[in-house]
């Protein structure tokens, strides 16, 4: 049974997909940013994946949160990472990153099942 984070990473995803045949370069574009932007360099895929977990957060998106936390946990992050990385984004981001950084332990929780 798929649950609310699962959903809502597929759906992005297709929601993706859908603006790829609407608009092919601007995907294309956006593909190559993400994959120059998250790839081992300084910092580790891990690393860079959760400090996008940790914007996410403090930029309110949601759909970011669900992708980048299954993201991050793929990329070998653990659970306590993720939880240090909610810890920042509450610090630099206040009242409404503590209601976003629930749901990003939601997710966190979902996606280790």
């Amino acid at each position: 049974m798929e649950t609310r984070y699962t959903e809502l990473y597929k759906k992005v995803f297709a929601g993706m997909g859908e603006l790829a045949k609407e608009s092919p370069e601007l995907m294309k574009g956006f593909g190559m940013l993400h994959k120059t932007s998250s790839s081992d360099g300084a910092l580790t895929q891990k690393e860079k994946e959760i400090l996008a977990v940790a914007i996410a957060i403090v930029v309110h998106c949601e759909g970011c949160i669900a992708c980048h936390v299954k993201d991050a946990l793929e990329a070998g992050a653990t659970h306590n990472q993720i939880v240090e990385a909610i810890g920042v984004a509450i610090l630099m981001g206040g009242g409404p990153a503590l209601v976003y950084g629930t749901m990003a332990l939601d997710a966190l929780k979902e996606f280790e099942g």
